[in-house]
């Protein structure tokens, strides 16, 4: 059966066309990185505007890539959230329509379940697990006892870590986004500035980094007031080492206290080689295995979605016509 997906909760434009919820037939996704790379950072009214002006001729791609006709298909999904709603709002209708227009079952996908299923794309998953998703938006430690049921046991308080990247390497005059540009020139640098954990309480899951970025702030204020050229490379090592040294200690906790028989790693922040080797190290020692989907699955792409949709289609879950985006959909209840 083929599931065609649709992703929209942020600034790609994506649609994908995905076959028993683990072949990938087509995977079109059209970035809007150059379009916000002038203001910093995702401008929510421009990226609802460009998905608009992307979506039909991506659909169109998607459907002629994967060799499959829109009478072959089997349901249409579609990201209902979190994510910026206007941007989910294209997705959901456009979504809406071809359902409608097709008569087919409508599934509404949660955007987080999406990125820790993107891992069943390229793996057999076992359970129960331990999913850490790392993204722009979002750090969550996730427990999973069976297919689809999702424990938060761990969350951000304050920024996600790949919000943290993006925010300190524009403190530093990094482009957009910062993220891969941190990663670079944390494996160049020989030497880290110290920077400070945030560990909370001796038995939290949770996450805190907006201390850490004002840390960084400060370092990189102190050096312009003393008229000292910054040393980003050598902050940016410092800042990298204390954001994956917090996610892998409290990761490979989690996964003995509940017994995980894998950890997945899901998210844009995913894509990071610090964040993936310090993975793969203590999972060694754990002799647990580490999954890790492919890097062109950890940014937001469509497929993903489709890989979770395969859930609800096996369960009959369909999604009405007067769907809603949801801006703060809640995964536990998803």
């Amino acid at each position: 059966m083929y599931i065609l997906a649709i992703e929209t909760s942020c600034d790609d434009t994506s649609v994908a066309i995905v076959e028993n919820g683990r072949i990938i037939r087509s995977n079109v996704v059209s970035s809007q990185i150059e379009t916000h790379q002038r203001f910093g950072g995702v401008v929510p009214e421009i990226a609802s505007r460009k998905h608009v002006e992307s979506i039909t001729w991506i659909l169109e791609e998607a459907v002629d890539q994967a060799q499959v006709s829109l009478q072959q298909l089997s349901a249409i999904a579609v990201t209902q959230g979190p994510g910026l709603v206007g941007s989910l709002l294209v997705g959901v209708m456009a979504g809406k329509a071809l359902a409608s227009a097709l008569g087919l079952p409508l599934i509404g996908v949660h955007h987080i379940a999406g990125h820790i299923y993107a891992n069943q794309l390229t793996h057999d998953l076992e359970y129960p697990l331990i999913a850490l998703v790392v993204s722009g938006g979002h750090t969550e430690l996730i427990h999973m006892e069976a297919p689809g049921r999702f424990h938060i046991i761990g969350r951000t308080r304050d920024d996600a870590a790949g919000e943290a990247y993006d925010k300190v390497a524009r403190a530093m005059h990094l482009p957009y986004p910062g993220g891969p540009h941190m990663d670079r020139l944390a494996h160049e640098a020989e030497h880290a500035v110290t920077m400070p954990r945030a560990w909370l309480e001796p038995d939290s899951y949770d996450f805190s980094f907006s201390g850490l970025k004002s840390a960084v702030l400060n370092v990189v204020n102190q050096a312009k007031m003393r008229g000292e050229a910054v040393q980003t490379a050598q902050i940016a090592k410092g800042f990298q080492e204390s954001v994956t040294e917090v996610l892998v200690e409290k990761a490979s906790r989690a996964v003995r206290e509940y017994g995980a028989k894998q950890l997945l790693l899901a998210g844009g922040v995913a894509a990071n080689r610090g964040l993936r080797s310090k993975l793969a190290e203590r999972c060694a020692e754990l002799q647990v295995p580490l999954l890790l989907p492919p890097l062109s699955l950890c940014t937001d792409n469509a497929a993903m979605i489709g890989a979770a949709a395969f859930l609800k289609w096996d369960k009959r879950e369909y999604a009405a016509l007067d769907l809603k985006a949801e801006a703060q959909l809640d995964l536990e209840q998803w």
